[in-house]
């Protein structure tokens, strides 16, 4: 029976929910240069470039045509009905982990229905689209929210609660995530080191330079809800959990 819980979840759990991911061949890069809407350069150059691509992002995940799929279902409900200590670490900005009911959660890159003052770094929930209307209400004169997104060359948020929690963690799960960008890359090697069980959960193969014990290859709404099913029953997890 595991006692002490980190999971990791990348795009490929919101893509099965509809929303375009950062990295595919259809991903929202081929539309602009990461340089232009990623990064505190490209901000400070064009913030009103900046603001269009995450408002288009905002406004889809907005829409009413997204919603939590299986796998953050199930997610949540392991977090209600787990006894031990459970953190989600979620790469993903958007907000499904919250709509399936989650709240242990640490969203390491940030989150799209917040903006951040860039004085104070106070975050606030967006309630429109960004513009010059939105601005901070901890400073005087009030500042222009940017988005509260980790962008390239930033530092994740939370690393200090991650890697304490991977230390004492004795089940690490990677879900919809390649974890070849670094920190996130280092997360199952120092989950190995601890003696904790790694469980990858991907579309695609396993890597054979893969330092995860157990691969269970297919989509996260299918193969999530069973991995749960056994997690909470007590029992063992191997590489054939979820296959038909």
């Amino acid at each position: 029976m595991h006692r002490r819980i980190v999971i990791l979840t990348g795009a490929g759990i919101s893509a099965e929910s509809g929303l375009r991911t950062f990295r595919d061949q259809d991903g929202l890069w081929e539309e602009h240069h990461i340089e232009d809407v990623a990064t505190p350069e490209g901000y400070e150059r064009d913030p009103e470039l900046v603001e269009h691509f995450y408002n288009g992002r905002w406004q889809q995940l907005h829409s009413g045509n997204i919603e939590p799929n299986a796998a953050h279902t199930a997610l949540s409900r392991l977090e209600q009905e787990f006894e031990g200590e459970l953190l989600i670490v979620t790469q993903n900005i958007d907000d499904l982990h919250e709509r399936a009911g989650s709240r242990r959660l640490l969203h390491m890159h940030g989150e799209l229905s917040k903006g951040r003052c860039p004085r104070s770094r106070q975050t606030f929930t967006l309630h429109d689209p960004f513009g010059p209307e939105n601005t901070c209400t901890c400073c005087i004169p009030a500042q222009r929210l940017r988005p509260h997104v980790v962008w390239f060359g930033e530092m994740p948020l939370g690393m200090d609660r991650i890697h304490d929690a991977l230390d004492h963690c004795d089940l690490f799960i990677a879900i919809g995530t390649s974890g070849t960008v670094y920190p996130a890359a280092g997360f199952v090697d120092s989950a190995n080191h601890h003696g904790a069980l790694t469980v990858e959960v991907n579309l695609m193969p396993a890597d054979r330079h893969s330092q995860f014990q157990i691969h269970l290859q297919g989509k996260a709404s299918e193969m999530v809800p069973p991995l749960v099913e056994r997690i909470l029953a007590g029992q063992s997890i191997c590489n054939q959990t979820g296959h038909n």
